[in-house]
């Protein structure tokens, strides 16, 4: 993603243990197929940490990735329908997502999804853009 001017998923900021540590607690769901993996996401709920405390009932996604050889196919789409309809079936009333603000880009294609801006977020380093649609 460096290569395309996005600072997305800089190296090292998803450290493996952490990811580890969230597989351990079933927060990282994957689609792949005979060639390995296509796209992945994490689904949390609540989410403190770029939330804060909020007891609205929703299911965040965070890392949703999709692998070069899938871009383009709708994969990315489909995750987070997928992701949907779990928050569905969980009785959420929201389905929220964040992005950097860095990358426009995202922005667009999450509204194309439906997604709305509720607020941005200072992080260490980087400004993030919370944004959510409903479930009804």
């Amino acid at each position: 993603m460096a290569a395309r001017g996005l600072d997305q998923w800089p190296v090292g900021s998803l450290p493996a243990e952490r990811v580890a540590a969230q597989v351990e607690q079933g927060q990282w769901w994957v689609q792949d197929d005979d060639e390995g993996l296509r796209g992945c996401l994490r689904l949390v709920s609540p989410d403190v940490d770029y939330w804060g405390d909020d007891d609205t009932p929703a299911l965040y996604v965070h890392g949703l990735m999709v692998a070069r050889r899938a871009s383009g196919t709708g994969l990315g789409r489909a995750l987070v329908e997928w992701a949907d309809s779990r928050a569905r079936a969980a009785g959420a009333r929201w389905l929220r997502l964040d992005h950097r603000a860095s990358n426009p880009h995202l922005d667009d294609v999450y509204r194309s999804w439906g997604f709305e801006q509720v607020a941005q977020t200072d992080r260490p380093g980087f400004l993030v853009v919370l944004m959510q649609r409903p479930l009804t």
